[in-house]
C-alpha cells in the first residue's frame, strides 16, 4: 500500500508562485505524506502551467490532481484552474460545483475535505495572498486535530491571507517558508490518535463534495439572513459569529453552495451593482436611438406632432442616461 499516513493541503495566491517555489524544494522523500496545492489562477490558465513551474524545484514528483485518482505518498498534486481540489481517504475528487470566496478551485473546500477525511492527519499551510481564502478552512483543520501552519505574515509578498488565519485562531506555527520543511518532517513522524470531526465541517464538505441543495443542512451552519446570494439569488445563512468554535468573523452560504466571507460578499455585491448598471445603461441609450428614429421617420412622413413627441420622450431618456452615469461612476469609487 502506498496511501500516505498524513495529508499537507497549501493554499496560496497573489505572489504563490514563488513561495510555492521554496517550499516545495524543502519537501523530501520518506515524509508518508501527499501533497496538494491550490492556487489562484485564471480560469483560462493551462492546467500544467504551475506544475511544470514546481517541478524543476523539488525531488517529489508533480501531478495534475484527477477524479478518483488514488493519492500515492512522496506526491505534489495541483488542482486544475476552475475546478475544486477535494481528498478522501486515499483518493482525490474533482468538483466543478460553486465557487467558494469567488474561486474555483478555492482552499477552504481543498482544507475542510483533508479535515474530514484526514482528521488528525491533516496538515494546513496558507502561504502569501491576498483577501482571506483558506482561513475556514484553517479552522476546519484546527478543530478536527490537525495541524495548522501560516507563513509569517512579515515575510509574505501579501500578507493579506496569513493575517486573516492569525486573526481569527490560534495557529500552530507562524515561521517563515524557510523553516517550514524541517517542521512538517518532524510532524510527520508522529502518529496522532484519530479526532471527532465536527459536524458543520462535514456538512459544508458534503455540499462541496455532492453539490447537496439542501436547506434543511445548510440551515444547521447558522441563521437565515437578511442577503440574498448575489450569483443565484437564493437566501444567505451567516454562519454563527464565533459560534462553537466556528471562528471570530461573518461567513455566509446559500442552500446552492455559493459561500462568502463578509469581505467576498461586498466585493461580489459591487460587481453584481456594477454591472446591472452598465446593462441599464445599455438598453436605455438602445431605448432613446430608437426613439430618436422614430423621431425622424415621422418628421420625413410629415407627422410633426408624433415626432416632437419621440423627440421628447428621447430627452426624458437622455436625464435619466445622465443620472445613470453619474451613480455608476460614483459606485466605482466604492469599490
Amino acid at each position: 500500500m502506498n496511501n500516505p499516513k498524513f495529508v499537507i493541503v497549501v493554499g496560496a495566491s497573489a505572489g504563490g508562485m514563488n513561495a510555492l517555489s521554496e517550499f516545495t524544494a524543502q519537501l523530501k522523500t520518506g515524509m508518508d505524506a501527499a501533497v496538494f496545492i491550490v492556487m489562484h489562477l485564471s480560469r483560462t490558465s493551462i492546467s500544467d502551467f504551475l506544475m511544470h513551474r514546481l517541478q524543476p524545484h523539488t525531488e517529489l514528483p508533480c501531478e495534475i490532481a484527477k477524479e478518483g485518482a488514488l493519492i500515492e505518498k512522496d506526491h505534489i498534486y495541483i488542482a486544475s484552474p476552475n475546478l475544486h481540489l477535494l481528498v478522501k481517504k486515499g483518493s482525490m475528487i474533482l468538483g466543478r460545483g460553486p465557487e467558494e470566496n469567488r474561486w474555483r478551485p478555492s482552499i477552504d473546500v481543498l482544507f475542510r475535505s483533508a479535515a474530514v477525511a484526514y482528521n488528525t492527519r491533516a496538515i494546513g499551510v496558507i502561504l502569501t495572498g491576498l483577501l482571506n481564502d483558506g482561513t475556514t478552512g484553517m479552522l476546519a483543520i484546527k478543530r478536527s486535530g490537525g495541524t495548522t501552519i501560516v507563513q509569517d505574515p512579515n515575510q509574505a509578498e501579501y500578507p493579506d491571507m496569513p493575517l486573516s488565519v492569525l486573526n481569527n485562531m490560534d495557529v500552530d506555527y507562524c515561521i517563515s517558508l524557510a523553516d517550514m520543511g524541517g517542521v512538517i518532517s518532524g510532524i510527520t513522524q508522529i502518529t496522532p490518535e484519530e479526532k471527532t470531526v465536527p459536524d458543520d465541517v462535514i456538512i459544508e464538505s458534503q455540499i462541496a463534495e455532492r453539490v447537496v441543495v439542501d436547506y434543511d443542512n445548510v440551515s444547521k451552519l447558522g441563521e437565515k439572513s437578511i442577503y440574498a446570494c448575489p450569483d443565484c439569488g437564493g437566501g444567505l445563512w451567516q454562519i454563527n459569529k464565533g459560534g462553537q468554535g466556528q471562528g471570530k468573523f461573518d461567513r455566509y452560504r446559500c442552500h446552492i453552495g455559493h459561500s462568502y466571507s463578509e469581505t467576498d460578499l461586498v466585493i461580489k455585491q459591487g460587481e453584481i451593482f456594477e454591472s446591472t448598471l452598465w446593462t441599464a445603461l445599455r438598453i436605455m441609450e438602445e431605448r432613446k436611438t430608437l426613439l430618436k428614429k422614430m423621431e425622424d421617420d415621422n418628421a420625413k412622413r410629415g407627422f410633426s406632432r408624433m415626432s416632437v413627441n419621440y423627440k421628447e420622450k428621447a430627452d426624458d431618456i437622455q436625464i435619466h442616461i445622465d443620472k445613470m452615469k453619474e451613480v455608476l461612476y460614483a459606485s466605482q469609487k466604492l469599490a
